[in-house]
């Protein structure tokens, strides 16, 4: 399996995390079950992206540029991570509007990691059956 195809593998496994983040955003549950499906869903999604991030440094093995660009992927998960944080607290605080707002920067840091393993390590295709999430 390519890297492409690694990561590409990894983004689709985030898709049904991201739904299901939505779904607490605008579900209004009891804030304690709200907050450990943030913290679930956010999880899996950090672990995605730090798996295609290994995927991605894995072939550049051997690259001059190999150093910079794990820095720069470590600095780029540790902001999700950070975002994801806010995510649960607003859901544990019962923060809808809140929630819904860090559930945004979530996904435009989500989204940007893609992006950013597709700049660095070479083309990745949209998710199979989308091109983007839809809101």
């Amino acid at each position: 399996m390519s890297t492409a195809d690694q990561i590409q593998d990894h983004q689709e496994r985030c898709r049904a995390h991201l739904l299901s983040l939505r779904m607490v955003a605008w579900g209004e549950e009891d804030p304690a079950l709200a907050a450990a499906q943030a913290d679930k869903a956010t999880g899996a999604i950090i672990a995605e992206v730090e798996a295609a991030n290994q995927a991605a440094l894995a072939a550049d093995v051997g690259s001059r540029r190999r150093p910079a660009a794990r820095t720069f992927l470590r600095v780029r998960l540790d902001r999700l991570a950070a975002a994801a944080q806010e995510l649960v607290a607003a859901a544990r605080d019962e923060d809808y509007p809140g929630l819904r707002r860090h559930l945004r920067r979530f996904e435009a840091l989500t989204s940007a990691s893609w992006t950013v393993q597709h700049a660095v390590f070479g083309p990745v295709p949209p998710p199979r059956g989308s091109t983007t999430l839809e809101r």
